[in-house]
């Protein structure tokens, strides 16, 4: 029964789906990720676009709900400020749009209030050292994570003042 024997294209397309959904059992990815993956293991691109459509079109690949995800991700657990993680999204491929969405979970007081924890953590660590080496580090480590200089010497004389209150 020939018609039962799947053609060359169709052959393809189901290869390539096994390596996303392969990619996709571990972890989420977003779309530019797993099309730079296809490109890797050679699969033309009609075919890499054919199946990344079906995915996202099955919802299987969201973008934006991967974006939010990851914002909040590393917003909570790492304490990264609005910048870094904009950052990192864009390094992944995502569009400004879904930057722009995963950005608005994070308001200007949840930034400010994570940097005067990651300060006051950073401080206390440091009690032993004379000042001026507390305030670098503490600046350091808040610059590390992504935080302005403005917000970081908010958070530093803040921690500072409760610290010595």
């Amino acid at each position: 029964m020939p018609w039962l024997i799947p053609d060359a294209h169709t052959q393809a397309v189901e290869a390539a789906r096994e390596i996303v959904l392969r990619r996709l059992d571990r972890s989420a990815a977003p779309r530019a990720a797993l099309d730079e993956l296809l490109e890797r293991k050679e699969v033309d691109s009609r075919v890499a676009s054919e199946v990344l459509d079906r995915l996202e079109a099955a919802g299987v690949i969201d973008d934006t709900a991967y974006a939010a995800r990851l914002a909040r991700t590393r917003f909570a657990e790492k304490g990264a400020a609005r910048r870094a993680i904009a950052e990192e999204l864009r390094r992944k491929g995502l569009g400004e749009s879904d930057v722009a969405q995963a950005l608005d979970q994070i308001s200007a007081e949840d930034e400010d209030s994570a940097a005067l924890a990651l300060a006051r953590k950073k401080l206390s660590a440091t009690g032993h050292l004379p000042w001026e080496v507390r305030r670098r580090r503490t600046a350091a480590v808040l610059g590390r994570k992504g935080y302005s200089r403005d917000v970081t010497m908010r958070a530093i004389t803040a921690a500072h003042a409760e610290e010595s209150e």
